[in-house]
C-alpha cells in the first residue's frame, strides 16, 4: 500500500474552499482531469454517505469512472472517502482537511491511500500514482487559482478585511 500527503496554504476562507468543493458542477472548470461528477445519493444535510461518480479523462482519450463514499463530513473543515473499485483490493482511501490560519487563509491537507492488486497494473503502480498525484496537486492549486480569479463566487463567504 502507498500514502501520498500534500498540504498548502490558500488565500481564500475554509467557508468559501468548502463551497467550491462541494459544487460539483464546477469541478470540471478547475480540475482538468474531471469531465464531470454524478451524485448517485445526496448522503445526509452534511454529505455523510454521499456517493458520486468522477468520470475522468485518461491518457489516449479514453475516460475512467471512480465511485467514492464520501464520510466523516464536518462542514468546511473536512471529509474522508472511500474510493469503491470493481476488483477487491483496489480500493483507495483519503481525507481532506481545511485548516484555518487566520483571515482567508487555510492550509489545505490532502491524504490518499492506494493499492493495486491486478497484475499489470501493480507493475506500474509507482508510476501510475505519481502521474494521478501530480494531477491532483494542480488540481487543488487550480481550484485556489479559480477562486481568485472569480471574487463574485460566494462573496459573502470572504473574510472582512481587519
Amino acid at each position: 500500500m502507498r500514502e501520498h500527503r500534500y498540504d498548502v496554504v490558500f488565500p481564500h476562507s475554509p467557508e468559501r474552499l468548502w463551497a467550491l468543493m462541494q459544487d460539483y458542477e464546477r469541478w470540471s472548470e478547475y480540475a482538468p482531469m474531471v469531465i464531470r461528477v454524478e451524485v448517485l445519493h445526496p448522503g445526509d444535510k452534511d454529505g455523510n454517505g454521499l456517493l458520486r461518480r468522477v468520470i475522468y479523462q485518461l491518457p489516449l482519450g479514453r475516460s475512467g469512472a471512480a465511485l467514492e463514499l464520501v464520510t466523516e463530513v464536518d462542514p468546511a473543515r473536512g471529509y474522508s472517502y472511500q474510493m469503491i473499485s470493481r476488483q477487491p483490493g483496489n480500493d483507495q482511501s483519503g481525507r481532506v482537511r481545511l485548516e484555518a490560519i487566520g483571515p482567508n487563509r487555510t492550509r489545505f491537507h490532502f491524504e490518499e491511500r492506494y493499492n493495486l492488486v491486478g497484475i499489470p497494473w501493480r507493475w506500474f503502480e509507482a508510476r501510475i500514482y505519481q502521474f494521478i498525484n501530480k494531477k491532483n496537486e494542480g488540481s487543488m492549486r487550480d481550484m485556489s487559482q479559480w477562486l481568485t480569479d472569480h471574487p463574485e463566487y460566494r462573496p459573502e463567504l470572504i473574510d472582512p478585511a481587519p
